[in-house]
């Protein structure tokens, strides 16, 4: 009689004592992480997510992408949002992105420095809808870790669409991400939406480093009292629970909003995530 098979593997029985020892079917999962290009040295990567769409994740995104530039570090943000870019937008970024005599993507820069790239930067008219499935969204945002030359970076922000879909679950498991950043808003709704992005990242093995809160609050013009449009916070009571670190409450702001809207919210003075800064400089 034959020898039993090695985990269904047909020429188990021809196999010598050597080759079943090392045959990959007995090995552990192989890791899915892509390498990065020889033109891209990343010291980190950074995540912002949220478990819902419309919190202002990609504002969160730029928001601190500005405020750790001026801090002195060389940043780039990858808009793996596709289906909805925003950020080249807010820095007032407009043309194609073009490739190398190789065939990499270059990213776009500011006119800050950092490096940028998006679908938005990829098409003829940044308007057109992106009209793809899930698995041509995720090969994309590979390409934009596989496939563009970054150089050297201390920090790439990944804008991550919203929610615990396709996109998401393929940066966790081929990108090298160093932590994810959970944007939310005050409602007590977002602690159900927070715990769900916590725990994917928590069962992909990413660490959480903290939370930001957006539309805290709107502060009056005439009184300066902060009137909370969405009602009291609920933040700190997730926060508390899961064990993980506040990092700024971000108000509604109408002056960098305007600023996002006209390309120039690089030039805005946003002391909101100061400790969101200490953090990842500490890494």
């Amino acid at each position: 009689m034959a020898e039993s098979q090695c985990n269904g593997c047909p020429s188990a029985s021809t196999c010598t004592t050597q080759q079943r020892e090392n045959c990959s079917s007995k090995q552990g999962p192989q890791s899915l992480l892509e390498p990065a290009n020889k033109y891209s040295k990343i010291k980190k990567v950074i995540g912002v997510v949220s478990g819902k769409g419309g919190v202002g994740k990609s504002f969160v995104t730029a928001l601190l992408a500005s405020e750790m530039k001026k801090a002195g570090n060389r940043i780039g943000i990858m808009d793996a949002d596709i289906t909805g870019p925003s950020i080249p937008k807010m820095f007032g970024v407009i043309g194609e992105a073009y490739g190398n005599e190789e065939g990499m993507i270059m990213p776009v820069e500011t006119k800050e420095g950092m490096k940028l790239m998006s679908i938005n930067l990829l098409i003829e008219n940044p308007e057109d809808p992106v009209i793809w499935r899930g698995p041509v969204i995720g090969g994309a945002v590979k390409q934009f870790w596989t496939d563009v030359a970054w150089g050297e970076l201390d920090y790439l922000l990944i804008d991550m669409p919203p929610g615990t879909g396709d996109v998401p679950l393929t940066v966790f498991q081929s990108l090298p991400v160093d932590g994810v950043i959970i944007v939310t808003s005050p409602q007590e709704l977002v602690q159900m939406i927070v715990k769900k992005a916590y725990r994917m990242a928590s069962m992909m093995d990413i660490p959480v480093l903290g939370i930001v809160e957006n539309f805290s609050y709107l502060v009056c013009p005439d009184c300066g009292k902060q009137i909370r449009l969405f009602g009291e916070s609920h933040v700190g009571a997730v926060s508390e629970e899961l064990g993980i670190p506040l990092l700024g409450k971000v108000p509604l702001d109408p002056q960098i909003a305007a600023a996002a809207d006209a390309g120039t919210f690089y030039e805005k003075v946003n002391p909101y995530l100061d400790k969101a800064v200490k953090i990842l400089s500490s890494l």
